[in-house]
């Protein structure tokens, strides 16, 4: 390299070194301003479900923190895909962001062959808010009490017993498969559509076991409806400290339904690194802490790299439990 072009390289390496300080002032200043207007939070499921309350709880208290309105926007369809389609083509400046799930955000991924958005590529992930455990319940007439005699039981009759789910391919139906994997036995799956009806037919005894969300099966098991023998998380939970955990009996086990916030792809790092400090103040919170405890929902609030890794991680897992069970993508 001459000395000619060595000073003209320098000269412009210099010149971008100025330019970023320059710009420096102007995106401090663009995340002091943030937001100047409400902010719209998508979430892919009706009202009144654990994915919504969550989203309007973190919803609340940001609104406080940002001093402009967070506004739960429901936009339920196809498993919570419709939602994330939107926040993948809204417009990348902070304004539109969404409370996504697993279902959208990992389990689609390996279930859709026409997915309309890449969950790695199309958002910006900001934090994950909180994980909710499942339980595995079974009619109380079912001649099992833990999950060792459950699968000693299914092991003496391969094939002949049965569980429910809220749907093929939906995090109950999964969170099954995974069990008869790791556990090696045969359970054949019955589909419902949606967990209502799933859990309507565990209560009526047509279905002897589920595996469905914490929250909506304590109900049933205060009343005698249904038995719970275990929770599907890494630990025990805070409200339940006294039922066990699947993996205390089947190695490796772990299944949550996991609430993450994101952004499109493309949003000013400023603006996602705002939005993850508020967020993460938020689940610290003794009060929001109670109320998501309360709903079977461990409050987390980490960082957006950690919620990036975990969506790799998620993605992988569920693309492996899926091959297994041999379901195809639609």
């Amino acid at each position: 390299m001459t000395a000619t072009a060595w000073l003209v390289r320098a000269s412009g390496a210099t010149h971008l070194f100025l330019l970023s300080l320059s710009l420096l002032p102007i995106c401090l200043h663009a995340a002091e301003r943030y937001p100047a207007k409400p902010v719209r939070m998508l979430v892919g499921f009706p009202p009144g479900g654990p994915t919504d309350i969550t989203a309007r709880l973190t919803a609340e208290h940001l609104s406080g923190a940002l001093g402009q309105q967070v506004i739960v926007d429901n936009r339920p369809g196809a498993g919570g895909t419709l939602a994330a389609t939107i926040l993948s083509r809204a417009s990348p400046d902070g304004y539109t962001i969404a409370l996504g799930a697993n279902g959208e955000m990992a389990i689609a991924p390996n279930l859709r062959l026409q997915l309309p958005y890449d969950p790695l590529t199309d958002f910006a992930p900001i934090s994950r808010v909180g994980a909710a455990q499942l339980a595995l319940v079974v009619h109380p007439g079912f001649p099992v009490r833990s999950v060792r005699e459950l699968i000693d039981l299914a092991k003496t009759k391969p094939g002949t017993l049965n569980f429910a789910s809220a749907g093929s391919g939906s995090t109950s139906h999964l969170a099954f498969e995974l069990l008869k994997t790791l556990a090696r036995i045969n359970i054949v799956h019955v589909p419902y559509k949606g967990s209502s009806p799933a859990m309507s037919e565990v209560v009526g005894g047509q279905v002897p076991m589920l595996i469905t969300g914490y929250s909506a099966v304590v109900p049933h098991v205060s009343a005698g409806r249904m038995r719970l023998l275990a929770v599907t998380g890494g630990k025990r939970l805070e409200a339940a400290p006294n039922i066990p955990t699947i993996g205390e009996t089947v190695k490796d086990y772990e299944v949550t339904s996991w609430y993450g916030i994101f952004a499109p792809r493309g949003t000013p790092g400023v603006v996602i690194d705002r939005l993850q400090r508020e967020i993460a103040a938020t689940m610290k919170k003794p009060d929001v802490r109670q109320r998501l405890v309360a709903f079977g929902i461990t409050p987390e609030g980490n960082t957006s790299r950690e919620l990036a890794a975990q969506m790799r991680q998620e993605i992988a897992k569920w693309g492996r439990v899926i091959q297994a069970a041999g379901i195809a993508k639609q």
